[in-house]
């Protein structure tokens, strides 16, 4: 049975001339969200060490990422429906997307047992049983309240024999129509719509990466996804699978390509048709103290920041980015401060905030391809 939704809106604003560049706006309930665009991590409802008021004002964020594994285990459906869903929950009221739990499933190699039902895992809380299905995965999507949830997919690991990353690509796809199916079957919760991303997989193999795409593409979703890339491959090669999964995938949709990456990975996936991105890399990198600026990367613990005064990066439009000097902040480093990792936290989230928000403008202009390559080699390079 066919999954229409009327939630969701994608119309594309501009193409680069040099490349597959697009520049457009999603539109949700709870907002419009201006692509490319990237999407911080708040895996079980919170993005580490940032405040929501932060995100919205200093980050800049358009678009948050929930788990549906993580919230799943804790708190829970009731209390999230008892609150009116996520959004009413965290207090952020701007668009939320929901990552199945496929890949947080698929993790815990072994705790989990797959089958044609689903995959019966084992809590990493408490080691209680679950079973997730396509089915049970859409409801409880449905429960957290996401403007956009994923399809229950199998993440195979890197490296795959092509045996392994057939069936599970199949197996991926039969629990993509169940997905479709009930997602037709039910009905929002919150008096708003929701909509459903199949997600690409086939692992490293061109002909299982072209089949998925387009059996994802067939199923006429709102947009799509490609998984189970920056899992341990080389560069060049995710680039090439990304393009040729872009390559099938329909051009009036948005495109997400799932865990990438850093900022020099998102420019060159942005010229390759790609729309959405989300990695915890920001915020788990800068509280390790490894800070990505519009002029290289800083790891702030080196002894050579101690008396840097300049601000921390005064090129983008944030405030802690600004405020505070490479010297203070590696001072709360090395002083084992909180306040360091929270600083750090949002100086990078605010930085890929403002590269996408550059790769846009540069996209709408025509120069997209010639800023890309002059951007990637500065943002690579080791300050």
């Amino acid at each position: 049975m066919p999954y229409f939704c009327q939630g969701m809106e994608f119309a594309l604003k501009g193409k680069d001339p040099a490349s597959q560049a697009r520049a457009g706006i999603i539109s949700t309930a709870h907002g419009d969200i201006e692509t490319p665009i990237f999407m911080p991590v708040g895996t079980g409802g919170a993005v580490k060490a940032v405040t929501q008021q932060q995100l919205e004002q200093e980050i800049r964020a358009e678009i948050i990422l929930g788990n549906t594994y993580h919230l799943y285990l804790r708190p829970g459906t009731e209390i999230l429906e008892q609150a009116g869903g996520l959004h009413q929950f965290n207090g952020w009221h701007r668009p939320i997307l929901t990552d199945s739990g496929g890949y947080q499933v698929f993790s815990l190699a072994a705790n989990r047992k797959i089958k044609e039902e689903g995959a019966i895992f084992q809590s990493h809380i408490d080691g209680s049983k679950h079973l997730f299905s396509p089915e049970r995965v859409i409801d409880i999507q449905r429960s957290i309240g996401a403007d956009i949830i994923m399809a229950f997919d199998e993440c195979p690991p890197y490296p795959s024999d092509y045996l392994y990353a057939k069936n599970s690509m199949e197996l991926t796809h039969r629990w993509l129509a169940r997905c479709v199916q009930q997602m037709s079957e039910t009905e929002a919760k919150y008096g708003y719509e929701q909509s459903l991303f199949p997600i690409v997989q086939g692992s490293i193999f061109r002909d299982l990466r072209e089949e998925s795409a387009k059996f994802a593409a067939e199923m006429d979703c709102d947009g799509n996804a490609i998984g189970g890339l920056s899992v341990g491959e080389p560069e060049e090669m995710m680039y090439e699978l990304s393009a040729l999964c872009c390559e099938h995938l329909p051009e009036n949709k948005p495109r997400y390509l799932m865990g990438v990456g850093t900022p020099w990975n998102i420019l060159e996936n942005i010229a390759l048709g790609v729309d959405m991105f989300d990695c915890v890399m920001p915020t788990r990198n800068g509280r390790n103290g490894m800070l990505f600026t519009s002029k290289g990367v800083i790891n702030i613990k080196n002894k050579k920041w101690a008396n840097d005064f300049s601000a921390v990066d005064d090129d983008i439009q944030c405030t802690s980015s600004q405020y505070y000097s490479k010297a203070y902040l590696r001072h709360l480093f090395i002083s084992g401060e909180i306040l360091g990792l929270q600083i750090a936290s949002i100086h990078n989230l605010a930085f890929y905030m403002h590269l996408v928000k550059q790769a846009r403008s540069h996209i709408l202009q025509g120069d997209y391809a010639i800023w890309k390559n002059e951007m990637v080699p500065l943002l690579r390079q080791r300050l």
